[in-house]
């Protein structure tokens, strides 16, 4: 029988791992309250692990670099367990504080190291459909988390020790998966080789840093943020502006788990047809699903926006991981960190978001919110299109015609970022470079 390979290992992690955050996202703030949390605590205690992760992923994604993506993630996953149990021991709002902050620190540790693997791992030809159903396995265990809390919730009486209890075994699975499954940490040491892309430099130095890391930043930011605006504010948008019933705004997360599942079609076409068209799925899907809302408040019209909305979500993931993929792999020993620009780039809009819509819904009213995400979403397509075409990094550019040697080999897409050298575009220790060889370590 055949072993399964690392990207199974990955995507059960993504999914046990994402089972238990299900778990204590839903637990925590009726946590927070049994401790005497006002709403606005338990508001900065659902974000307080975000903002500690964006602030951390750059130096922590440089540690994974040094350390071993492998070594980090299971740091990680350890870390995560521990505190699942941390939870339950908590007493005051400020310990409560404190294992939150320290659950930041363990996704900022975690995020770049799992996406690096899977980047490593994916394949040349198929990495986004590894992120898809990487993505598309959180999802579901993301909308099955929840409902199980409800049930050991109700099962405890309204204790909370079996819900953190369950989260602590489910975190600790996907740490025996990765320890089992994934390969251990490997170096690249690549040395100077006679099969170059023509008129590539040859050199000895050290891979630097790839330029304009910051502006793909900003796109992860934009579309993020374009998304988030809506993420905790919709279950009032549904029942305050369009009338709903508690039963109906629940009802329509029911499709989020099925869209999902879209995933992995996306990234296939991501992979096979074209990248920049995935990426422009997510910022189409905000415009019109935020139109719908504003204009049909009932319960077809939030099913459908709410549809456009996931499958938008859906669209992006596999085809910014690839995007990921590639930028990272101008420098593999600083890959890690790279991810961690990246992933913090979203993190920034998830956070900021939100906090832009309470002041818009504040100040003036639903409309003001809904057109302003329109707005932001429109802006993130426009930035994703120039990003693509035009900017250093973009997909046009100085392509060269391969030559059939290379052709045959599959090295050159037409999709791939123009000024940069991606590891589908030069040979690298892992594929035809003589004289490069893998040093494992760890």
């Amino acid at each position: 029988m055949r072993r399964p390979g690392p990207i199974v290992a990955l995507v059960c992690e993504g999914f046990l791992s994402r089972l238990a955050f299900g778990l204590l996202s839903f637990a925590l703030p009726l946590y927070g309250r049994s401790l005497g949390l006002s709403l606005a605590a338990i508001g900065v205690l659902a974000s307080l692990a975000t903002i500690v992760s964006l602030l951390l992923k750059p130096v922590l994604g440089g540690l994974a670099d040094r350390m071993g993506l492998r070594r980090t993630l299971l740091a990680a996953l350890v870390l995560r367990s521990v505190l699942s149990l941390g939870y339950a021991l908590v007493t005051v709002p400020w310990q409560l504080y404190a294992v939150r902050g320290l659950h930041g620190v363990s996704d900022s540790m975690r995020d770049p190291a799992v996406n690096a693997l899977i980047a490593e791992n994916g394949g040349k030809q198929a990495v986004a459909s590894a992120f898809a159903w990487y993505q598309t396995a959180k999802t579901t265990a993301g909308a099955v988390g929840k409902s199980l809390a409800g049930v050991l919730l109700t099962l405890a009486a309204g204790g909370f020790g079996l819900t953190f209890g369950v989260a602590f075994g489910l975190s600790l699975l996907p740490a025996l998966a990765v320890l089992k499954l994934v390969p251990r940490d490997a170096a690249v040491v690549q040395t100077v080789s006679a099969v170059e892309l023509e008129g590539a430099p040859t050199s000895l130095a050290p891979p630097t840093t790839p330029p304009h890391v910051a502006r793909y930043a900003w796109l992860g930011f934009l579309v993020a943020g374009a998304s988030s605006m809506l993420t905790s504010l919709f279950p009032i948008l549904a029942t305050e502006y369009a009338g709903l019933t508690t039963a109906q705004a629940g009802a329509l997360y029911l499709v989020t788990p099925l869209l999902a599942f879209t995933g992995p079609l996306w990234g296939r076409l991501s992979d096979r047809v074209s990248r920049s068209l995935v990426l422009s799925v997510r910022g189409v899907a905000n415009t019109l699903s935020a139109l719908i809302y504003l204009f049909a408040p009932n319960l077809i019209g939030f099913w459908v926006g709410k549809s456009l909305d996931d499958l938008g979500k859906a669209a992006f993931r596999p085809a910014w991981g690839s995007l990921m993929a590639d930028i990272s792999s101008q420098d593999r020993r600083r890959r890690a960190r790279i991810m961690g620009y990246l992933s913090a780039g979203e993190d920034a809009g998830d956070v900021a978001a939100p906090i832009l819509a309470g002041l818009l819904w504040t100040g003036f009213g639903v409309p003001a919110v809904l057109l302003g995400r329109a707005g932001l979403a429109l802006v993130a397509e426009a930035y994703t299109v120039w990003l693509m075409h035009h900017a250093p990094g973009g997909r046009r550019g100085r392509h060269r015609r391969p030559s059939h040697r290379h052709a045959a080999g599959g090295l050159l897409r037409a999709d791939v970022p123009a000024g940069w050298r991606t590891d589908e575009g030069r040979p690298h220790a892992e594929s035809h470079a003589p004289g490069a060889h893998r040093v494992t370590r760890g």
